[in-house]
């Protein structure tokens, strides 16, 4: 692998970043200075070390992200902020996306990663990875609504697998309920128009899961962290290379 290419990987700066890094005799490999981008080295043996901290080759990276309201779910966007504006410099160089996309106001779990493979997997139809979500719903949700939704639910374009919903809490005064929602899609609007088709609105939109992974009580709404060696395990399921 390139020097280069080996410093953009872990998160250093861009390419032209890291040749002004190197220029600057700010790397060395195996204790010499370098300051050729263009050196061929191994990145699994060779000692590499910036401004005195040893270096770490990822192929792969991995984030979980509480996506807050109001950011989309996307990489670069002309009129919004992004998911990726809530990161760091580190999380960017390393050209992470979303997998999935949460709507401007949903909020909750977002998976962000530079594995296109694992993206694939856990998007793919196939793999049905169930998707859940807190609702607060204005109307009152019923038992009809629940075998509705898992018979499927028909929409204009298309009909919606079987989902779960699950009657959390009912303000009759304020005409307005709290649900549970498991579906295995991630059709646009999906929760909201599903919703709809029965009569109700939603109010407010949360992802408290994807798959086997779960948003953590402790990680603030707009916070990310890198996801724990068990939640790793946890993705070896889907059967790519992690």
């Amino acid at each position: 692998m390139r020097l280069d290419k080996f410093l953009v990987d872990c998160g250093v700066g861009s390419r032209t970043e890291v040749k002004t890094i190197l220029k600057k005799k700010q790397v060395t490999v195996n204790g010499k200075v370098e300051t050729s981008s263009k050196l061929q080295i191994n990145e699994t043996i060779d000692q590499i070390i910036y401004l005195n901290r040893q270096l770490s080759y990822e192929k792969f990276v991995y984030y979980l992200l509480n996506k807050p309201s109001g950011v989309i779910s996307a990489t670069e966007d002309n009129h919004h902020r992004t998911v990726l504006d809530l990161l760091d410099d580190d999380a960017r160089h390393k050209e992470v996306f979303p997998v999935g996309r949460l709507d401007i106001d949903t909020t909750g779990l977002l998976l962000l990663t530079n594995n296109g493979q694992l993206a694939h997997a856990m998007l793919s139809p196939k793999k049905h990875v169930d998707k859940n979500y807190l609702a607060d719903v204005l109307g009152i949700m019923d038992y009809a609504d629940v075998l509705a939704f898992e018979k499927g639910i028909t929409l204009k374009d298309y009909t919606c697998q079987p989902a779960r919903l699950e009657i959390l809490s009912v303000d009759e005064t304020a005409n307005c309920c709290r649900v549970n929602i498991t579906i295995r899609e991630g059709k646009f609007h999906q929760v909201k128009r599903m919703v709809a088709s029965r009569g109700k609105e939603v109010l407010s939109l949360e992802r408290l899961s994807m798959g086997p992974l779960s948003l953590p009580t402790d990680l603030a709404r707009g916070d990310y962290r890198r996801l724990t060696e068990e939640e790793l395990d946890s993705l070896k399921e889907f059967g790519v290379s992690l």
